[in-house]
């Protein structure tokens, strides 16, 4: 049982994972250490021809990643992607 903003739920309460590290590597992929201790590589090619992500085709602004509150930003922090989403998706190295 926990309690969050005074409810109270019947399951255990589970870590939220961050990102306490990323750095861009060739290819469109971003080497990134969790708050679990784990890192991985992530492989963002797929999603480089939809929406939002479409301007990080340019590998300079690719490369201009960096962590903003446990989140991988670029472009002053109009582009991110949850970390989350990297943790599941990314391969253990």
């Amino acid at each position: 049982m926990n309690i969050f903003d005074g409810i109270v739920y019947a399951d255990k309460q589970e870590k939220s994972i961050t990102v306490i590290s990323v750095r861009a590597l060739d290819e469109h992929k971003l080497w990134v250490r969790f708050s679990t201790g784990e890192t991985k590589i992530f492989d963002f090619e797929p999603l480089l021809d939809s929406g939002v992500f479409m301007v990080l085709k340019d590998k300079d602004l690719f490369d201009d990643v960096y962590i903003d509150y446990g989140v991988p930003v670029w472009c002053n922090g109009e582009i991110d992607i949850a970390p989350e989403k990297l943790y599941y998706d990314a391969v253990s190295v």
